[in-house]
């Protein structure tokens, strides 16, 4: 089974993505994290992020593997090298959506996210994984937030990841992901019709994940 998780920043998919993908037994895969890595690589070799045509080079060539860890954690190897912490790094957040905007970057990923989640059952979130990478996914859910709890959830993980960052930074960052994730031309951020819509902004995450669980059980 697939289970497709999309939503914007912030809205809490990662964190019930990762309870969910536990408690059924599925590979947990963020596929955020994978253009994460490319925009790391691509600062690392100080590679113009406007310059389309020299990244979509970096990610024919790069090698981005999720590996699942026995508490339900995932590590995000880059060229073999573990850069889960690196990747969350508040300049990766900056220009993520910028790289991730990129066509030749989302059909290069989107390739490889389809072959880890035909390995078998797994859970995966984004923002076009029901609408683009598995439109036929068993299961589909739109994870949402208000903009203000969005930016308050992401700058407390920022700050456990003793990360030196401001909330009004973070929640300007977020508007400016928003923007750019939901009016790009290829693989816009948006719910597909056959989704099940879920606002998070007052809900515990215990309380999320038990519905979720629910309609995963549903018809297998």
């Amino acid at each position: 089974m697939i289970v497709a998780i999309d939503g914007p920043a912030g809205a809490g998919k990662s964190t019930v993505a990762k309870i969910l993908a536990k408690k059924l037994g599925f590979l947990y895969i963020d596929t955020g994290a994978m253009y994460r890595a490319l925009t790391l690589k691509a600062l690392e070799n100080n590679i113009d992020i406007n310059d389309e045509n020299k990244i979509n080079e970096l990610a024919l060539k790069a090698s981005i593997d999720l590996r699942g860890n026995p508490d339900g954690s995932l590590s995000i190897f880059l060229d073999g090298r573990d850069v889960s912490l690196d990747i969350r790094q508040p300049r990766i957040t900056r220009f993520v959506s910028d790289v991730s905007k990129i066509k030749g970057v989302r059909q290069v990923l989107v390739k490889m996210q389809r072959e880890l989640g035909e390995k078998g059952d797994c859970v995966l979130e984004g923002r076009d994984i029901g609408t683009v990478v598995f439109p036929d996914a068993q299961k589909k859910f739109f994870i949402d937030a208000s903009s203000q709890v969005r930016a308050n959830r992401r700058f407390k993980e920022l700050k456990g990841l003793n990360q030196d960052v401001e909330e009004v930074d973070v929640a300007k960052d977020l508007a400016n992901r928003d923007k750019i994730d939901s009016s790009r031309k290829v693989s816009p951020l948006r719910k597909a019709p056959d989704a099940i819509y879920i606002d998070t902004t007052e809900l515990s995450i215990e309380g999320v994940v038990e519905k979720m669980l629910e309609l995963c059980k549903e018809n297998g």
